[in-house]
């Protein structure tokens, strides 16, 4: 007997996302051909092999109203000429195809909200777009039976407005990304230090130099990213290294450029995870930012927290409230009070020049990386499916 078909769907190009990685792992595990579905950019990198099917759409657009109308209207034709038994939809700009080819199926429809669409900050200021994105998810939302997001305050904003109470899935990596002996995180501080030295040569960055991490596939505005890189105007003997991509890292660059931050500031593209692995590791530290200028960023919890404590360095962060539960928990790292550079600059030079603090914050979060395990965190999901297979028997 062949097995069932599940067909995921975002509209990123795959890269770098870790969440619908993992989740198509898991539907593999769970018995299903798994077929992931995202978009080719034109300057999208390849993808590496992996263990499922995947399919990047070449769309003619790349942003703005036609480029989601081209891709809705591609991945409504697609999923239609396909015969899934379940479809997994990540985010609200893939939800309205997947919904309909879910009722003229009759396939099971999973929706994954990666954050509170409509209170992301580029839909501040454009009440129009907001409300198409709002009336889209006031129609569809009440009418979902299984619904999964990342974190538990988002998950009441979505109880709270639309009834539907989603299962809470955190951006945990797999354990078998947190193999903490063979990733060598319980270095002595004399091996650490060699070995960061040599990685350093090895990534082309000055060995002499301590290294902060701002990571990220969306390093977009209002995510502290300006102010972390105008504090390096008053740091010494350390750089700033920039990974990943976004709204912003164009302005980035011409800020450093005006602000002459060329030897205190590094960009590098995004990464496959084990390479992001590797310069996450090197670092000291690792920044998470955002400013609570909107709903979304208020309750994130970003997969960089995440893989900060995976690769057994701290986190120096805004106190959101998602974001201060974790590491306050496994008292894994520190709050910035505000956003002035300066203040910035001071907690960077204040816990780097703290060698003490700095290792005790380390260990700490290599206790956190042993016990944070990403296969128990999506065991909500297996489940999920479990469930699904029983009322609607596929396999």
């Amino acid at each position: 007997m062949s097995k069932p078909i599940a067909i995921i769907s975002v509209i990123n190009d795959l890269v770098s996302d870790q969440r619908v990685d993992r989740s198509a792992i898991t539907l593999r595990k769970a018995g299903y051909n798994v077929l992931l579905v995202g978009r080719r950019r034109r300057k999208s990198p390849p993808l590496l092999p992996r263990s499922y099917d995947t399919h990047r759409m070449r769309l003619l657009f790349e942003k703005g109203p036609l480029f989601y109308l081209e891709y809705n209207f591609r991945l409504f034709i697609l999923l239609l000429f396909k015969r899934p038994a379940l479809l997994l939809s990540n985010d609200l700009d893939t939800l309205l195809p997947n919904f309909l080819i879910h009722k003229l199926k009759r396939c099971i429809l999973v929706y994954d909200a990666h954050e509170y669409f409509t209170g992301v900050p580029e839909l501040v200021g454009r009440p129009w777009v907001r409300g198409c994105w709002k009336n889209l998810e006031q129609w569809i939302l009440p009418r979902l039976k299984f619904m999964i997001t990342v974190n538990d305050s988002i998950g009441e904003l979505y109880k709270t407005e639309y009834g539907i109470t989603p299962l809470i899935i955190r951006n945990i990596p797999f354990k078998s990304n947190t193999n903490i002996e063979e990733k060598g995180l319980k270095r002595s501080k004399i091996e650490l230090e060699e070995w960061k030295r040599q990685t350093k040569s090895t990534l082309k960055l000055p060995e002499d130099k301590a290294v902060i991490i701002f990571q990220g596939a969306g390093i977009n505005i209002n995510r502290g990213a300006e102010e972390a890189v105008m504090a390096m105007h008053y740091t010494n003997d350390v750089i700033l290294l920039i990974v990943g991509d976004g709204d912003v890292v164009e302005f980035l660059k011409t800020l450093v450029t005006r602000l002459g931050l060329e030897e205190k500031v590094y960009f590098v593209a995004r990464q496959p995870y084990q390479m992001l692995y590797t310069y996450t590791a090197i670092a000291e530290f690792g920044i998470s930012l955002d400013k609570d200028t909107n709903i979304n960023y208020r309750f994130s919890l970003p997969n960089k927290l995440f893989d900060y404590i995976n690769a057994g360095i701290p986190v120096m962060a805004t106190p959101l409230p998602e974001i201060k539960k974790i590491i306050e928990y496994y008292q894994c790292g520190i709050f910035i009070e505000n956003h002035e550079p300066k203040h910035i600059a001071e907690c960077f030079m204040t816990l780097l020049n703290d060698k003490e603090q700095l290792w005790t914050l380390r260990e700490n979060a290599i206790k956190a990386a042993e016990q944070l395990d990403g296969e128990k965190e999506l065991k909500v999901l297996f489940d999920l499916v479990y469930i699904c297979n029983k009322e609607n028997p596929v396999i």
